[in-house]
């Protein structure tokens, strides 16, 4: 099970163990994890998550990840072994982990999680899907070592 991750920054290297795992858990926990399921993950910056955001959301703005499902739309194949991309802006994540007083390898694995969900059709438009969501997200980042951290 392929998972690639790449880094925009050297330094961001160190937390590709930790995305490829969540990732993995992810895949295993909703029932996707096969010998030939693939995804990417980048981790990158605000300014070129800003512009992936601008160009494929309508929304000039930076984001915290965004998820990029090769399963969905007009031309979407539901037997594609790629799954699709997730891009995590690091830049993001390192405010968000001060901000919820975690660390940053929990935010990046809580966000490639997130995007890992998002890739196999899971979604949070309604507030039990939200809530379904953010349970499943927090059971599997237990799962990895990842789990919510209190101040």
């Amino acid at each position: 099970m392929p998972v690639h991750v790449t880094s925009g920054e050297a330094t961001w290297e160190r937390f590709e163990p930790e995305v490829k795992r969540a990732v993995w858990a992810a895949l295993a926990a909703s029932g996707e994890a096969n010998d030939d399921t693939e995804v990417s993950v980048l981790l990158t910056d605000d300014a070129e998550i800003r512009a992936l955001n601008r160009t494929y959301r309508g929304l000039d703005q930076p984001t915290d990840v965004l998820a990029f499902a090769q399963r969905e739309g007009e031309d979407g194949d539901m037997h594609d072994p790629f799954l699709g991309d997730v891009v995590i802006s690091v830049e993001r994540a390192e405010r968000q982990a001060e901000a919820f007083g975690h660390s940053l390898a929990r935010e990046l694995g809580f966000l490639a999680v997130h995007g890992t969900l998002h890739l196999i059709g899971w979604d949070h438009q309604m507030p039990e899907q939200e809530r379904a969501m953010m349970t499943k997200t927090e059971d599997i980042l237990t799962a990895v070592g990842l789990r919510r951290e209190t101040r």
